[in-house]
């Protein structure tokens, strides 16, 4: 027991050390690697508001929140949600434990597009999972430290004592989200076997 206890530890300390060095995995691919991937499923039915509905329903056991839906052009386009992180496994968005595990050292953040669309005896729904890295620009000017007067320096007569940064931090795109749209048509295809 306390040799597991120390070992896990030892594999925490270890992986928190990497911060920001850890690998570009294979499962989150550019546009040209995930076009050979399949993320469309079939879905034998011939009421349309049914798909629909059911196909949200699943976006939302995701805890998407919806962006836009759009039924004449058959497309459901969610908002960014931050990646779950191993403290919460009740968010379903990072598939695997190592997903759990890179979205609890670095920020990162996904968005989905399904599209429905009609096909012979059914729907064709397809799911494109998108994945962003927070890029941090480096210490902000404005923390507690010099928010505050300093006891050894005269008072100044200046307003703005907190700065701000010289740019804003942004997201870097990685591609797809490969695990995440295999493990969302997965659920979909369950969800209309029912």
């Amino acid at each position: 027991m306390l040799h597991t206890f120390r070992l896990s530890i030892i594999l925490f300390a270890c992986v928190t050390a990497t911060g920001c060095a850890l690998p570009r995995y294979d499962w989150i691919l550019g546009q040209e690697e995930a076009a050979n991937i399949n993320n469309t499923v079939f879905v034998p039915a011939d009421n349309f508001e049914a798909v629909w509905e059911r196909t949200v329903d699943v976006i939302h056991d995701y805890r998407f929140p919806i962006r836009r839906e759009n039924k004449l052009d058959g497309i459901i386009e969610t908002e960014y949600k931050v990646g779950a992180s191993v403290l919460e496994p009740w968010h379903r968005d990072s598939v695997g434990i190592d997903a759990r595990l890179v979205s609890t050292l670095q920020s990162i953040r996904r968005r989905m597009f399904v599209s429905v669309t009609p096909a012979d005896g059914g729907f064709l729904v397809s799911v494109e999972a998108f994945q962003e890295i927070e890029d941090v620009v480096g210490q902000p000017t404005n923390t507690a430290g010099s928010a505050t007067f300093q006891d050894n320096s005269p008072l100044q007569r200046e307003l703005s004592v907190v700065g701000e940064r010289s740019r804003p931090s942004g997201w870097v795109p990685q591609g797809r989200d490969i695990r995440l749209e295999q493990a969302t048509l997965a659920r979909l295809q369950k969800a209309f076997s029912r």
